[in-house]
């Protein structure tokens, strides 16, 4: 039973009340060390892509945080990653497939950005083992219609890996976000197995007529429900119907944003479980839907 505590030794109890063997999380970070520092130094002073930012929960070591999410139940997770200037997602990917092949449980992740040789390093990331990707569209700046990604976003939909896209504009606005820019990729590639982050708040009306309209597209829950996000950017009532129909058939998945939260990791289970969609509706979230989608 997880309470109000929001202890994370609370988590393998819950998990496992439900009857589930842990937790599948497809919104993780890891990074290399020197780009780990600089994005946390964003968060602990805000900025024009962060607001305010927050105090990290877990700025921990690196082994630290891995043997948290064991502690946890985390048995899947990727090393999101995402370039934000060019010359930097293919090292990025050598990273994070490197770190996926040395770290049990880390599912092998990969990144892009609009420049040339993208679509050589994607396919290179496909034949590597990349199993997921991530694109931050406000904090990369660029448009995801742009011709150059054409070819990227059409073989990712026939691989049928999914791309867990940053497309809505949280934490704060600017770039090419929101349902318009992503929607046009998706009518040009409606069989992308998309997954938008954060259930696209603030935006979450039209991310979820998204995730309704075509049949690969999922919301992830990061941030989701918690006291955090419900302050500043509240989940509508009117969409919980949705949100419990989505859940069943296989269109939300948990993430959580770990290790750069405010909160401890209990606290967005804890807010899932208060949403009172019922069991089968966590079990779903928690691993099932996440399982089919790997």
């Amino acid at each position: 039973m997880l309470t109000e505590h929001d202890s994370d030794t609370d988590t393998p109890g819950w998990w496992a009340e439900l009857g589930l063997p842990g937790l599948i999380d497809l919104h993780v970070h890891f990074l290399p060390e020197r780009m780990e520092r600089r994005v946390w130094h964003h968060f602990d002073h805000g900025g024009p892509l962060m607001g305010d930012g927050w105090k990290i929960e877990y700025q921990w070591p690196v082994d630290e945080r891995l043997a948290r999410l064991r502690e946890l139940g985390v048995r899947t997770f990727p090393a999101l990653a995402y370039a934000h200037r060019p010359d930097m997602a293919a090292d990025l990917n050598a990273w994070t497939l490197d770190f996926a092949r040395r770290t049990p449980g880390c599912l092998p992740s990969a990144t892009f950005y609009p420049e040339p040789g993208v679509v050589d390093y994607v396919r290179q990331a496909l034949t590597d083992g990349a199993r997921i990707f991530k694109v931050h569209l406000q904090v990369g700046g660029f448009d995801p219609r742009l011709e150059e990604l054409d070819a990227v976003w059409g073989m990712l939909a026939d691989s049928g890996v999914p791309v867990v896209v940053h497309a809505s504009s949280v934490p704060v606005p600017g770039g090419c976000v929101g349902p318009e820019p992503i929607g046009e990729v998706l009518r040009r590639h409606p069989r992308l197995r998309l997954v938008i982050a954060h259930l696209g708040m603030p935006e979450y009306e039209p991310f979820f007529a998204l995730a309704q309209r075509y049949e690969r597209v999922a919301l992830d829950t990061t941030m989701a429900f918690t006291d955090f996000s419900q302050t500043r950017m509240p989940f509508p009532d009117m969409l919980r119907p949705a949100l419990l129909d989505l859940g069943l058939a296989g269109k939300v998945v948990l993430g959580s944003d770990f290790p750069t939260i405010p909160y401890p990791y209990a606290h967005q289970l804890r807010a899932l479980d208060r949403l009172d969609l019922g069991d089968d509706w966590l079990r779903a979230v928690c691993w099932g839907n996440g399982q089919t989608m790997i």
